[in-house]
């Protein structure tokens, strides 16, 4: 029994000594680059881990705005990736410092996802990535009341989750970060899957999300444009025509939506455009989508 014991302790040790080395080293990496650093999601090792690699160790990524120019807002940040990898590039690192460009901070979840992670998982890391930064608020110059998602293609329908299945935390709680709120201010939803349970569903994120045979009660739960309510935050949205990957219906669904609950929406459908082009670099990418955002952001006061 005791050398049982012994075996575990020495398994759970050097589980734990690989998860602060692979941190160490992120953080190590943006040190040197001189404009982020890299935390654990759970500093206290993530909950029902299943493994030692990548996916089993969520992280943010933290890009604080310089103080001369930090505007208090900040964005939480969720790479598509199908919720089989995260583009962490272009659709994370390159966005957190368009942000920053302008005084806004952006925080980039790398969410746990696959086959060992499926629905409640991602949206749990999600939820967790939220009230990190309202309850690191005064640490980061960030203010509670300014802090959004934004996600691109199935980090997009990970940011849509976020923004209807969140709570405003456990007063009951003894962990202070499951205390705080996990609603976000507003949503920026670029290329985002909605509908999982269409003819314009993305397949690969569905299955990766709910596995090969999911309930279809648990399918039409997460079709996000039917789970919108007056409280569903403000929400920007982009998408294109020529998108064969995920079509534009699923932000089209989700427009309509909101548009019935009465919550402010922006959304511009662009001809040109297929899928998986971040912040719109290259010919036949919407570039214009940046800058209409962030006037999207100063006309309803996130500026500020």
């Amino acid at each position: 029994m005791c050398f049982e014991n012994s075996r575990k302790k020495s398994h759970l040790m050097k589980r734990t000594t690989t998860y602060v080395l692979i941190v160490l080293l992120a953080t190590c990496v943006g040190l040197f680059a001189g404009d982020f650093f890299v935390e654990p999601l759970y500093p206290e090792g993530p909950p029902n881990k299943m493994g030692d690699g990548e996916p089993d160790n969520p992280t943010l990524t933290i890009y604080l705005a310089d103080k001369d120019v930090a505007t208090g807002a900040a964005v939480v940040i969720f790479p598509g990736g199908g919720y089989n990898h995260v583009a962490m590039d272009h659709e994370g690192h390159q966005v957190a410092r368009w942000l920053n460009s302008f005084g806004v901070s952006g925080i980039i979840v790398k969410y746990r996802r696959g086959a060992m992670y499926p629905h409640p998982t991602p949206l749990n890391d999600a939820k967790r990535a939220i009230r990190t930064a309202r309850l690191r608020a005064e640490e980061w110059n960030i203010d509670t009341h300014r802090v959004g998602v934004l996600g691109f293609s199935a980090g997009g329908h990970l940011a849509s989750t976020a923004g209807t299945f969140f709570d405003y935390g456990d007063s009951l709680a003894a962990d202070p970060k499951e205390a705080t709120s996990s609603r976000p201010d507003f949503m920026i939803l670029i290329y985002p899957v909605i509908s999982l349970n269409s003819e314009f569903t993305h397949q690969g994120s569905k299955k990766n999300l709910l596995g090969e045979n999911p309930d279809p009660q648990l399918v039409g739960l997460l079709s996000t444009d039917q789970a919108v309510t007056a409280a569903t935050p403000p929400t920007f949205m982009v998408h294109s025509f020529h998108d064969q990957a995920v079509p534009a219906e699923n932000s089209v669904r989700f427009y309509l939506a909101l548009r019935k609950a009465g919550v402010p929406v922006e959304l511009h459908l662009f001809e040109k455009g297929g899928h998986g082009y971040g912040l719109g670099s290259g010919d036949d990418a919407p570039s214009d989508w940046p800058g209409l955002c962030r006037k999207w952001m100063e006309f309803r006061g996130i500026l500020k």
